[in-house]
């Protein structure tokens, strides 16, 4: 019988949960399982999967074949480490000490990704900022020219009444020439 081990998902619409199981390779998906080896969950960052790794390397002994998100898994949690290991054929405290190692490195390498995290973020943040201060900026240029555009249009409405006026003394004007025409005559 060829078997995998694979996910198997269970849950909600838009909240997927997973299982980790060993089942036949021409079963469905969700389809019967032969065991339960974990649980995933992509939605929950801080404890999002929960794996039996001695059964993972019971059925991995016994020929089972992992597919890529599984196997994606097992890397995360060190399983495909330890199973490499036991394939090149190394004991068991040769075994232990290389995943000690891979421990300390994979403490580093989320700590080194959470501060890269927490950088990317400080960074966007004083983007944010300074887009911000920059619109307020132009808010501020855009109000002062609209303000200068404003005054002039007042200006310039102020002037034409006194050019009314200054047309009705020239018509004042006129009349006095035609009287003092006429009083000539």
């Amino acid at each position: 019988m060829a078997t995998k081990i694979r996910l198997k998902r269970i849950g909600r619409r838009n909240r997927p949960f997973y299982r980790m199981v060993v089942m036949d390779s021409r079963n469905r998906r969700d389809g019967a399982a032969i065991e339960e080896l974990g649980w995933y969950n992509p939605i929950d960052p801080d404890h999002s999967y929960d794996i039996k790794g001695e059964r993972v390397i019971h059925w991995l002994g016994e020929g089972a074949e992992v597919t890529d998100a599984a196997h994606k898994l097992l890397r995360r949690c060190g399983i495909a480490h330890r199973w490499h290991l036991m394939q090149q054929g190394l004991d068991e405290p040769q075994i232990e000490k290389e995943m000690k190692k891979w421990q300390l490195n994979h403490e580093d390498v989320k700590k080194a990704r959470s501060e890269r995290e927490e950088k990317k973020a400080d960074e966007k943040a004083k983007a944010d900022e300074k887009a911000k201060a920059d619109e307020e900026v132009k808010a501020d240029e855009d109000k002062t020219q609209s303000e200068d555009s404003n005054d002039s249009s007042e200006a310039e409405n102020k002037d034409i009444p006194s050019t009314e006026v200054n047309d009705n003394d020239d018509s004042d004007n006129k009349k006095s020439d035609e009287e003092s025409v006429s009083e000539e005559e």
